[in-house]
């Protein structure tokens, strides 16, 4: 199989094994959540020449290896979360650790449902938000 058809075809396995587990780092966590907001909006994709795939090493080897095989832009993210270089270096690495930001740029599909709804609870009015914590 070629370089670009492994890189597709681990990215998939790994989305296809997300852990709902994921949003308990972001749920309290505003950096966080404006990190993944930024991640989704900021232009990634797959290094036009692959390095060499893992022989061994397992799972960590693979996910590292996606991501090593990823451009983005760091000052994009630095624009779009408005922390500094250094904060967004540090968030960006404990997203990818825990696998809630992926190299194509989407986001785990548990942290994405929990940020929708969390947007759709802005725009409730404010008696049924308030309605909404009694039950």
């Amino acid at each position: 199989m070629s370089s670009d058809g492994q890189y597709a075809k681990k990215l998939a396995e790994f989305k296809s094994q997300e852990n709902p587990e994921a949003v308990l780092l972001v749920a309290d966590a505003p950096d966080l959540i404006h990190m993944t907001v930024a991640w989704a909006s900021t232009i990634s994709r797959r290094r036009a020449k692959l390095t060499k795939p893992p022989v061994k090493g397992g799972t960590n080897a693979w996910w590292d290896w996606l991501w090593q095989n990823t451009e983005y832009s760091l000052p994009e993210l630095v624009r779009k979360s408005d922390l500094s270089e250094f904060e967004v270096e540090r968030r960006l690495r404990l997203l990818i650790e825990n696998r809630i930001i992926y190299p194509d740029g989407t986001v785990n599909s548990f942290v994405q449902r929990f940020l929708r709804a969390k947007v759709l609870k802005l725009f409730q009015p404010k008696g049924q938000r308030t309605n909404a914590k009694q039950k």
